[in-house]
């Protein structure tokens, strides 16, 4: 119990770090956003907790996959945000990173990568 603690713990960490960043720095903010941290610890976390080496390094492949389609939908956000206020610009990333997603996968599909 004290090791979920813990864990619980240093994510949340992580969490209010990129929020505080972000109030001081939209910049800074960003930078530390688009860090990989949660990658990072997340593959720490499978380490530690003796997980196969094929399951952790699964993990690093299938997050390089799963980055790509959602850059284009973090364009959306600013976009919506000035015209439909911060829910249904929020919405509007979600829906539009489901379907670069969705989009994405048929694609990869072609190329013998698996995402869905």
């Amino acid at each position: 119990m004290t090791w979920i603690f813990t864990k619980y713990l240093i994510t949340a960490l992580v969490v209010i770090l990129v929020s505080e960043a972000a109030k001081y720095s939209d910049r800074i903010g960003g930078l530390i956003a688009a860090l990989p941290m949660v990658t990072v610890l997340t593959l720490i976390w499978l380490y530690v907790e003796q997980q196969p080496e094929l399951k952790i390094a699964n993990h690093a492949w299938y997050t390089f996959w799963y980055v790509i389609p959602t850059l284009p939908a973090l364009l959306v956000f600013p976009l919506l945000l000035s015209r439909l206020g911060f829910w249904l610009a929020l919405a509007g990333y979600v829906v539009a990173t489901g379907l670069c997603f969705a989009l994405f996968a048929v694609v990869m599909r072609r190329f013998g990568v698996q995402l869905l």
